[in-house]
């Protein structure tokens, strides 16, 4: 999920954060756990966290990768954590929100874990071979509907926002079509520029390129507005009246160990929203598409809880269900 051309050299433009956020501090070493590999978009928002906070708060902050089994294994060790400030998660989409309805087996529980402040949100595209006769929506919902259950499209593995944002498009226009999940973006984009499979719905920074050198065509982007890096391709929800209120972001955040006290709450809020008003950093998400999720605990709480229960009714319709071992 987002997760090219973001540089890692980045974090050092944070160090200068203005002190906006006051309160709480910790008393020793803070370590954030990052459940996912490090290079993706997790990593390295959990990375940007910790450089901004070890700043503020003159303490180690340090990112511990716990990647495996879809970001679940991270997770649970930050649900198993004291919930004292010293141990923090950089979560998303998937293992926050998506996997509770998707894991039949999953070791942890929603109320298990606490929103404490959002990171970035951005939108999927839905992309198709620059070959293929198909320039709007419309065109496209006529194509699938013709041809029931015969059209292919890729993922980068089932469950993955990239799965289950076509799954959604699909049952709001009544149409069918082959899933086909593939090992990460690059071999489905790969497939999808030979031709080889019908359409794509993949994070926008990971095709931008292939869209600007016109070597596949940008139908619709998934979130609910125009995205300033393409805007002439309308939102998805704005092209039918069947896809009135279609809305995908992929989306990153802070987290905490349930019982976290609420004062050690608002201060890592504070701190994580001061930092993305920083014009380095609203910058270097308008260039990869992506726009600040700022956010107070209440709100991205309410963020959380909403994302999840249009995943569970998006998966239910499917019956989709899987087994973490």
């Amino acid at each position: 999920m987002m997760r090219r051309r973001l540089s890692l050299a980045a974090p050092a433009l944070l160090l200068a954060a203005p002190a906006r956020a006051q309160g709480w501090r910790p008393a020793q070493q803070v370590r954030i756990i990052v459940p996912a590999a490090a290079g993706g978009t997790t990593d390295i928002m959990g990375r940007f966290c910790a450089q901004h906070l070890q700043a503020r708060w003159g303490l180690p902050v340090v990112v511990e990768n716990r990647a495996g089994a879809g970001g679940t294994i991270g997770t649970l060790e930050a649900v198993r954590s004291k919930p004292d400030g010293t141990t923090l998660l950089s979560g998303n989409i998937g293992p926050q929100a998506i996997a509770y309805s998707l894991f039949r087996d999953l070791p942890y529980r929603p109320e298990q874990l606490l929103p404490v402040a959002g990171q970035i949100r951005g939108p999927n595209v839905l992309v198709v071979n620059a070959d293929r006769p198909v320039r709007n929506m419309a065109e496209f919902a006529a194509w699938l509907r013709a041809e029931p259950g015969r059209v292919s499209y890729a993922s980068t593995g089932v469950g993955q926002s990239t799965h289950l944002t076509p799954v959604w498009l699909l049952q709001l226009l009544k149409a069918q079509a082959i899933h086909v999940p593939f090992r990460g973006s690059a071999p489905a984009q790969t497939e999808l520029l030979a031709g080889n499979i019908g359409f794509l719905v993949d994070n926008l920074t990971g095709v931008i390129e292939h869209i600007r050198s016109g070597r596949v065509r940008a139908l619709a982007v998934t979130s609910a507005e125009r995205n300033a890096q393409l805007p002439d391709v309308p939102a998805v929800r704005e092209t039918m009246p069947e896809l009135a209120r279609f809305e995908v972001n992929t989306w990153f955040g802070l987290f905490a160990p349930a019982g976290l006290p609420p004062a050690i709450v608002q201060a890592v809020n504070g701190e994580i929203n001061a930092m993305l008003e920083e014009p380095e950093m609203q910058q270097r998400f308008a260039q990869l598409g992506g726009v600040p999720l700022r956010l107070s605990p209440e709100e991205f709480a309410t963020w959380v809880r909403s994302e999840t229960e249009k995943w569970r009714g998006v998966i239910r319709a499917e019956g989709l269900q899987l087994d973490l071992g």
